[in-house]
């Protein structure tokens, strides 16, 4: 059931009104691209690397019940308890069903973009529970009151002067500061108390593997081993897609993630779990939400191989200038604009036309998805499917006549070559060209193409 329609177009050109913070965060994520590439150039057998990576979730998507069931086994017999949920609501009604089984007031939860896919935050908050996100990007937007805007840099879009007035707000910090040693010690000795005072530690799962039972958490700040070690309850949620079948398996994904996300060699912690601690329990909350419907799509089945590392994000035009809270969903972006379709096509349906189809997001996938294809061929579902914007639908089927017949093509290419360069600039844009709003017109050749073929060809 769709429940309000998402307006891409419109809430980017929320944040590009700002112009500044567009162009700055355009060139902040474009350095992490940038460090992505000399990563990338630093593995001779990169490639390699990706077309392993890419057969090995094709061959887990392929068996996936086999796996998880596996998995469930072996996870079992180290002492852990799994548990099933078919969409978000079961998600976090399991949650809190264990939570409140054990008596816990107060949660510290490491970053995971499957809890907020499933908008459990709110949801514990709502029968009681405070829980606190101890990732520093995640706590910033949760101080804020805002979802992340990025799946590995949440707080991308905000700047130093603004997690300034944000912690004196709610940390007390001195009133102007900006300087992130001084902000980040503050955040460390808030969420240190926060860590002490915790009585369960919940976190996201990167990969699961079928063959031992275990899992693996990677993160860069720590947060999720010591959300874990101080309470005696771990919960930890997956969605289904994370599963891989051997150990061996895990080193190919492990070498491609850091590198692919930030830049870096390896994730800083890349913390491995077999069971519960001694004194403990460990629950592991299996999450479909739409994930086997689209494992059953021939066309975008390839999605769920994403190990979420977000080099589309980083890479994407699109995304670098109109920010992740435009897309409004949990992951943001290409890939994004890949997912959201596939869990409600009517509210989500102008996120495959917020693409400009360069194949970048492509070009640096590090599991080789073919992401382009996939959201032009969400595209054609959409309008088949009666999605499509009326506008765009008039303008195909306008497009249409004129690339179908010949002569008209010839008549209008010449006639724009003609008149266009005589128009007075507010004529050419102006209010009814919403294309030309941030773009410009590149000049108009005096010839076509086929004269100029013609000419140099003799044809």
């Amino acid at each position: 059931m769709t429940h309000g329609v998402s307006d891409h177009p419109q809430k980017a050109a929320e944040f590009i009104a700002d112009s500044q913070r567009a162009h700055w965060h355009d060139g902040a994520l474009w350095f992490v691209r940038d460090k992505r590439d000399a990563a990338a150039r630093s593995v001779p057998e990169w490639e390699q690397l990706r077309e392993t990576a890419k057969q090995i979730k094709a061959h887990s998507l392929s068996r996936l019940p086999d796996y998880l069931e596996e998995f469930e086994r072996k996870a079992t017999a180290l002492g852990a308890q799994v548990h099933w949920a078919r969409d978000a609501q079961e998600h976090n009604e399991i949650v809190y069903g264990i939570l409140k089984a054990g008596g816990v007031r107060r949660v510290v939860k490491s970053k995971s973009m499957l809890t907020e896919e499933c908008h459990l935050n709110p949801f514990l908050e709502q029968h009681g529970i405070e829980v606190v996100d101890t990732d520093l990007g995640e706590r910033i937007v949760q101080l804020r009151q805002e979802p992340p805007s990025h799946i590995v840099l949440p707080a991308i879009h905000i700047k130093k002067e603004e997690v300034g007035d944000c912690f004196h707000e709610h940390l007390g910090t001195e009133a102007g500061a900006t300087d992130p040693a001084y902000l980040t010690e503050a955040a460390r000795q808030h969420l240190r108390e926060r860590f002490m005072q915790a009585d369960a530690g919940i976190t996201g799962v990167n990969f699961a593997i079928a063959e031992t039972g275990g899992f693996v958490v990677c993160t860069n700040e720590g947060n999720a081993d010591l959300g874990v070690s101080l309470p005696k309850l771990h919960i930890a949620c997956m969605g289904l897609e994370k599963i891989i079948p051997r150990a061996a398996d895990l080193g190919v994904f492990l070498r491609l993630l850091a590198r692919s996300a930030t830049g870096q060699p390896i994730t800083t912690y890349s913390s491995h779990f077999h069971g519960p601690r001694a004194d403990g329990a460990l629950h592991i909350v299996l999450v479909d939400n739409g994930r086997s419907a689209l494992q059953q799509s021939e066309e975008h089945q390839r999605a769920l191989s994403c190990i979420r590392c977000g080099a589309c994000l980083n890479t994407c035009p699109v995304y670098r200038r109109s920010g992740g809270h435009s897309y409004e969903t949990p992951v943001p972006g290409p890939i994004g604009s890949i997912l959201a379709p596939s869990r409600d096509p009517g509210k989500y349906a102008s996120l495959p036309f917020a693409c400009s189809l360069c194949g970048s997001c492509t070009d640096v996938c590090p599991v080789k998805i073919d992401i382009h294809h996939q959201l032009l061929t969400w595209r054609r579902e959409l309008a088949e499917s009666g999605h499509l914007d009326w506008k765009k639908r008039w303008s195909m089927r306008l497009a249409g006549v004129v690339l179908g017949r010949v002569w008209l093509y010839r008549f209008a290419g010449k006639a724009m070559r003609t008149v266009m360069p005589l128009l007075p600039r507010f004529l050419k844009y102006n209010p009814l060209n919403a294309w030309g709003k941030q773009r410009e017109l590149p000049p108009m050749p005096r010839k076509s193409f086929r004269e100029q073929y013609r000419r140099r060809h003799g044809k």
